[in-house]
């Protein structure tokens, strides 16, 4: 990933860049978003997230095949000298430790367990998982899993992404979110937004979330999630910071939609996470879809 031109974006998008956090620490993010995220008018709070890395044969980390690794104890760490950031824990399942690691992640406050399968190398359909989702369940953790298409990444196995893996742990009473609805992938010919759908009446605790439908590459995504009966009561707010504070969220991407004043006006709000808030308002999204997660992450 330092590799990648989209590295300094990233930095750049957390107002930081290459010469601060290797000067500074990477803990001068956390104090750049809380201080941001303080002077937010809609948001009070965020859950920041660690993500674990692919293992190898051993259940160790497999740092060759890993190109972005947020220890769990780090998060935890410096969220904790924060009261509006909380922590969400990423945990590869087939970490020889797993279980270890997930009970460590409830006693220390963790409010989700984050998982990107296509980064991450595994399938959430496998068998062997079984015990992680019973830990899961009695330890009343979401579990928050992309789906769809991979592309923060530089490589990505987006079969892993498939909505349909996820039968098993919701099958166990998991409460499952996935990410952006399932936007942008597609797995045997079908979208994988279709196949997620198809689920949602299926299953009671299976939720989605909103973040990056409001980017140029999901165009049309957040209106389909708001018109379609098989989301109502199932959408959650959530902002996929930092994309929020990038050119790829802009209420220029909706002229049709849009007034020429809301747009300017939209774009004029200087906090990433009111200006994401406020064009969401203006696209649509009720007042229930921000309240959810609030209800689903409180303790």
């Amino acid at each position: 990933m330092r590799e990648s031109y989209k590295f300094g974006l990233y930095l750049k998008s957390f107002w930081s860049d290459r010469t601060e956090v290797e000067e500074k620490g990477d803990a001068i993010i956390i104090e750049k978003i809380s201080r941001n995220l303080s002077e937010s008018e809609h948001v009070g709070a965020a859950v920041i997230l660690a993500l674990d890395g692919a293992v190898d044969s051993e259940g160790k980390l497999d740092r060759r095949r890993t190109e972005v690794y947020v220890p769990n104890g780090f998060v935890a760490s410096e969220t904790a000298k924060y009261t509006n950031l909380f922590w969400g824990a990423s945990i590869n399942p087939k970490r020889h430790d797993a279980l270890e690691r997930l009970d460590w992640a409830k006693e220390n406050g963790a409010r989700l367990v984050k998982w990107i399968p296509s980064i991450m190398q595994f399938d959430p359909g496998d068998e062997s998982l079984k015990p992680f989702y019973e830990r899961l369940v009695n330890h009343r953790i979401p579990l928050l899993t992309h789906a769809g298409q991979e592309r923060s990444f530089t490589q990505a196995n987006d079969e892993l992404c498939d909505p349909q893996r996820l039968h098993l742990p919701l099958k166990m009473g998991v409460t499952v979110i996935v990410a952006h609805i399932a936007a942008t992938g597609s797995n045997e010919g079908e979208r994988d937004t279709d196949r997620l759908a198809r689920m949602m009446n299926q299953y009671t605790n299976l939720f989605a979330e909103i973040s990056s439908l409001t980017q140029i590459n999901r165009l049309g995504y957040l209106e389909e999630a708001l018109a379609r009966p098989e989301w109502q009561g199932r959408l959650l707010y959530s902002s996929d910071f930092p994309l929020i504070n990038m050119v790829l969220a802009s209420p220029y991407w909706f002229p049709l939609r849009l007034t020429g004043s809301e747009k300017r006006q939209l774009a004029s709000i200087e906090n990433p996470w009111d200006r994401d808030v406020r064009l969401k308002q203006a696209l649509g999204v009720p007042g229930k879809v921000f309240q959810r997660p609030h209800l689903i992450f409180s303790k």
